[in-house]
């Protein structure tokens, strides 16, 4: 069978970590996951009663392409509640996890060959999604010195994307860092897609979202991680007002609605901050943890990060090959990590990516096994 150039996209590395380690469980090993940014608790007990409530009086079909309007008033009020920005929420779109909502941002903003600006490292699908799409991803290498603040090249972008924080290395991008990236974004007239999906989860002060110095921009987010529901794929996305129904257009073609159950546990998540907030504490703990950790365990070349559950560790010192080396880790100390080429491509072979998003115990574990693994090294 034929098959398109867009299709030969490279591999989400994290995702065959996963079922490496899915391939050893099954033969009775122990695993320790390191490799993926998934939170080890359910999603909160209100999700799921409000889940459980509405199964039994409601058929949960289709809703409108948009999202539930009750869950666009709820996700607006958590602008209002973190940010004090004053949401219009006919501006809010409900999608089918962050990812439709990057497909659905690239295919209105971008036509064709348009190139995009992605920091190294940085969250692999966006690169990959772009290039599906037949647009270009240009990489914007950050150096751990500037903190991985990403800087505007000199030459012309159609878009630029941030995470704030970022993934892989946590870092939190300031308001005069984005004010800067976005002022130099609409001198330019550069779309600036502003990734939130790990807001609420930082150590110091708080995340300062985009909204806060622009209308003008897209703002992605998720209930994945801060509301612990990945795999009920439910994120959502801002964008300016006179591109609503054009997104709306876009999302009843591409995917019609997001899933009406995660919708209904999205409600009840809103509802959910004492234990949201609980679950943040665990991260905060296990950061403390892996800090201490990590160095003991030879990985010492790593930045303390401000958000998110990660830790980016240079490695450059015990291999050019981190994806030999992540594999030497899953064999020999049964824990999974994700090799630095998954977010970077140019430099990856010398770094690694260690979350901390499960339990203590199992991080107390984890840590454990890495220090066995560098004495035996």
């Amino acid at each position: 069978m034929r098959s398109s150039s867009r299709a030969k996209v490279d591999p989400f590395i994290v995702m065959d970590v996963m079922e490496a380690a899915r391939k050893a469980e099954e033969q009775g090993r122990h695993i320790i996951h390191m490799e993926v940014g998934q939170p080890g608790t359910p999603a909160p007990q209100a999700a799921r009663d409000a889940l459980a409530d509405a199964m039994e009086k409601d058929a949960l079909g289709y809703t409108v392409a948009l999202g539930l309007p009750e869950l666009r008033r709820g996700i607006a009020e958590l602008y209002a509640d973190w940010y004090d920005v004053d949401l219009d929420p006919e501006r809010v779109v409900v999608t089918s996890g962050s990812s439709a909502a990057f497909i659905l941002a690239f295919t209105a903003l971008f036509d064709t060959g348009a190139r995009v600006g992605v920091t190294e490292p940085g969250y692999p699908s966006y690169r990959q999604i772009l290039k599906a799409l037949g647009l270009t991803p240009v990489g914007i290498p950050t150096q751990v010195e500037e903190r991985h603040v990403p800087r505007l090249p000199a030459e012309d972008l159609d878009g630029l994307i941030v995470a704030s924080p970022a993934n892989p290395t946590g870092t939190m991008l300031s308001k005069p860092d984005l004010g800067a990236l976005i002022a130099a974004c609409q001198t330019r007239n550069t779309a600036f897609i502003s990734d939130e999906i790990y807001h609420g989860v930082q150590y110091e002060g708080r995340a300062i979202s985009a909204l806060e110095v622009s209308d003008d921009v897209y703002v992605i987010n998720s209930f994945s991680k801060y509301f612990s529901m990945t795999g009920w794929r439910l994120g959502w996305m801002v964008v300016p007002p006179d591109h609503v129904r054009l997104i709306e257009r876009l999302s009843q073609n591409m995917f019609i609605c997001a899933p009406h159950a995660a919708q209904i546990a999205a409600l009840g998540a809103l509802k959910a901050r004492d234990e949201t907030e609980a679950m943040c504490a665990v991260y905060a703990e296990n950061r403390a943890l892996m800090l201490d950790g990590l160095p003991k365990a030879g990985f010492d070349k790593i930045a303390p990060p401000d958000g998110a559950f990660y830790i980016y560790a240079d490695v450059s010192d015990i291999t050019d090959d981190s994806r030999a080396l992540a594999a030497d880790i899953l064999e020999k100390a049964g824990v999974a990590v994700t090799p630095g080429l998954d977010f970077d491509p140019v430099r990856g072979h010398k770094t690694l990516r260690f979350s901390y998003a499960r339990s203590t115990q199992d991080i107390r574990e984890g840590l454990d096994r890495l220090k066995a693994y560098h004495a035996g090294r």
